[in-house]
């Protein structure tokens, strides 16, 4: 199923959004770059995801857009 997370690896934003996080890509690059969502891991090139563990973390204790 598509809003399952997975118990470790990498999830691709097509993963996250819609299925994991109620918000828009917008909003979770800006939450990236405050600080208030996990930053991306580069994977290749072409390629960046989170890590499974910073997610389910973050899912736990979310941190609101804006806080610091």
């Amino acid at each position: 199923m598509k809003n399952e997370v997975p118990e470790a690896g990498f999830l691709r934003q097509s993963r996250l959004i819609p299925y994991l996080l109620p918000f828009s890509t917008a909003t979770l690059w800006l939450m990236v770059r405050a600080g208030t969502f996990p930053a991306p891991v580069r994977l290749s090139a072409g390629v960046t995801a989170w890590r499974v563990e910073d997610v389910r973390a973050w899912m736990q204790f979310p941190t609101p857009e804006g806080a610091a």
